[in-house]
C-alpha cells in the first residue's frame, strides 16, 4: 500500500562488479530497499536515469519485458552469469510520455543496463518491482537536466519510485584497481558535492564544473547528470547520505535518497 509519495535517489554504482560483492555498500543497498518498502510500500515501477543510456535525446522504454544489457567487457565470466530480468510498465511509460515538455520518444533498442542492474540487485533483489529506463540526455545542459527532473517530480505522488545512477566522481582513465580509497582530488570534489547537496544549494551543483577538481572528476558529464534530474526531482529536500565513500582512486560511491 502506498502511504506517502515516494522517494527518489541517486546512487553511486561504481565498478560493475559491485553486482557481485557483499561488503559496507551492498549492504546499505540492501537496507535501502527495506526501507523503502517499509516506509512506503512497494513501488508501482522505477524510473531510472542511468548514466549508461547517455544519448542525445530523451529517449523512454516501453516494453513488457526490457532485456538485460551487459553493457561492459573484461570481467569475470560470474559478472555476465547474474540474471536481473523486471518487467516494464507501460503505465509509467506513458506518464513520461504525457509530459509534453519533456519532448520524450519511446525507444527499445536498449535495456536494463548494468548501471541499472548492479544496484538493483541489491535493492529489489527479487527483480519484483518493474523497471522503466530514460536516458540523460547528452545534448542539454546541466540546467535542463535539473528542469527535466522538476518536471518529473509529480510521478513521485503516483507511487513511482525515482532512481537516477551514476557517479559523483568517475574518471576511468585513472583507476587504480588496487585502492580501496579515493585520490586528493576525489575526496576533495566529493566533499564539495556532498556539502552543496546536503544544504540544498543546488546552483552549487549545477555549476559543477566551476570547480577546481570537476576536470578530474567529471572528465565526462554522463556519470554526474543523474545527480541532476533527481534534485530537480526532489527540489527543497533534505538528503539522506549513504556509501559516502571514494574507492579505486577516482570513483565515488556516495549516493543521495530524498523522501526517506
Amino acid at each position: 500500500m502506498i502511504t506517502k509519495r515516494m522517494p527518489a535517489i541517486f546512487i553511486g554504482h561504481g565498478s560493475p562488479m559491485l553486482a557481485l560483492e557483499n561488503n559496507a555498500q551492498t549492504q546499505r543497498l540492501h537496507t535501502l530497499g527495506k526501507q523503502i518498502l517499509q516506509e512506503h510500500g512497494k513501488p508501482k515501477a522505477i524510473l531510472m536515469i542511468s548514466a549508461h543510456w547517455y544519448k542525445n535525446r530523451t529517449l523512454v522504454q516501453k516494453t513488457e519485458h526490457p532485456k538485460q544489457v551487459f553493457d561492459m567487457y573484461g570481467f569475470p565470466q560470474a559478472l555476465y552469469q547474474v540474471k536481473y530480468t523486471p518487467k516494464g510498465c507501460a503505465e509509467l511509460s506513458d506518464a513520461v510520455l504525457g509530459i509534453k515538455e519533456l519532448g520524450a520518444h519511446v525507444d527499445n533498442t536498449w535495456g536494463i543496463d548494468h548501471g541499472a542492474w548492479t544496484v538493483l540487485v541489491h535493492v529489489f533483489p527479487a527483480a519484483d518491482v518493474p523497471v522503466v529506463e530514460l536516458s540523460v540526455n547528452g545534448v542539454i545542459g546541466p540546467e535542463q537536466c535539473y528542469e527535466i527532473g522538476r518536471l518529473l517530480a509529480p510521478l513521485r505522488q503516483e507511487g513511482y519510485l525515482l532512481i537516477g545512477s551514476g557517479n559523483i566522481v568517475h574518471n576511468l582513465r585513472l583507476v587504480n584497481w588496487e585502492s580501496d580509497q579515493g585520490s586528493k582530488e576525489a575526496e576533495a570534489f566529493n566533499a564539495f558535492i556532498c556539502k552543496a547537496v546536503e544544504a540544498r544549494d543546488d546552483r552549487q551543483v549545477i555549476n559543477y564544473s566551476s570547480n577546481e577538481y570537476a576536470d578530474y572528476a567529471a572528465p565526462t558529464s554522463d556519470h554526474f547528470l543523474p545527480l541532476l534530474y533527481i534534485l530537480g526531482a526532489s527540489e527543497g529536500e533534505k538528503p539522506l547520505v549513504f556509501n559516502k565513500k571514494c574507492t579505486l582512486d577516482s570513483l565515488a560511491m556516495t549516493g543521495f535518497a530524498f523522501g526517506l
